[in-house]
């Protein structure tokens, strides 16, 4: 088990295959500031090249998870020039992150916050969080890719509930719109979210999990054609792996799988198709 803690903006934890990211500026219910997001994509960045860890969870410290960006931060970019920041720091990138990531809500999750949570592969939430958009009362649009995900779990007329009133709705009815997977008690959260990405790390081949996820973020906006014939083509290249061989001596012998890590290409490696959004090729 691997442990920081302290002063650190972002606390990075592993144990058991599973990497915790935790948001650390409790005191302003993890208000998003440019010093977070250098600390938090770099702790993914961590986490993707660790060949121990196959499954991330993100969430908060204190009463909340994140209520969005710091607003001393808004009201210092307010009626002058303002800039988006380094492009390459923009929460889609979690989407290209070749591990499952889990969002264990524990809180408050507002604006920002929301974008990252969206972003996660999975979501867990504490038993009452509040969630809200808030962009339309902060004079904002929906911001860094939400208007793209959001309609695609939940619909385009509850996304525009959320997006257009920027009102407070409870993790309960986040779960009933399709918004968050799981809803737990507060206490046992973390808990939670934590044995998730273990039965994860455990059970699948991190290579199955790194296509899968691929194939779910590019297939959906497509067509089933050109979906089917992918999955035909990524078939037939998963049947003659180590790992296909492990899983199925595994389910035969009645015992634990033992998949190995998951391979990073190399730069010189040819990508089997273009990144989501941007940045390095992940795949397995």
């Amino acid at each position: 088990m691997s442990t920081e803690i302290g002063s650190e903006v972002v606390l990075y934890e592993s144990d058991a295959g599973v990497a915790t990211l935790t948001l650390n500026r409790p005191d302003r219910l993890n208000a998003w500031t440019p010093e977070m997001s250098v600390r938090y994509f770099s702790a993914l960045e961590r986490a993707t090249a660790d060949p121990q860890v196959r499954a991330i969870v993100v969430t908060g410290a204190g009463r909340g998870f994140c209520a969005g960006a710091d607003m001393d931060l808004l009201q210092s970019v307010g009626g002058g020039e303002a800039s988006v920041g380094d492009v390459s720091w923009v929460p889609t990138r979690m989407l290209d992150v070749p591990k499952p990531i889990i969002g264990a809500v524990n809180g408050a999750c507002a604006g920002y916050g929301l974008v990252i949570a969206l972003m996660c592969d999975l979501r867990f939430a504490a038993a009452g969080a509040k969630f809200t958009s808030a962009f339309a009362r902060r004079g904002l649009i929906a911001e860094y890719g939400i208007s793209w995900l959001l309609p695609r779990l939940t619909g385009a007329a509850r996304a525009l509930d959320v997006l257009l009133s920027g009102r407070v709705f409870l993790a309960e009815e986040a779960r009933d719109m399709g918004l968050v997977n799981r809803v737990a008690a507060p206490e046992a959260l973390l808990a939670e979210a934590q044995a998730f990405g273990r039965d994860l790390a455990e059970n699948c081949s991190p290579a199955s999990m790194a296509v899968i996820k691929r194939q779910v973020y590019r297939h959906l906006g497509g067509d089933l054609e050109p979906a089917l014939k992918e999955a035909l083509q990524l078939m037939e290249r998963s049947l003659v792996t180590d790992d296909f061989r492990e899983g199925v001596a595994s389910y035969v012998e009645q015992r634990p799988p033992r998949f190995g890590p998951l391979r990073l290409p190399s730069p010189a490696d040819p990508p089997p198709y273009p990144p989501l959004v941007g940045g390095r090729e992940e795949t397995a």
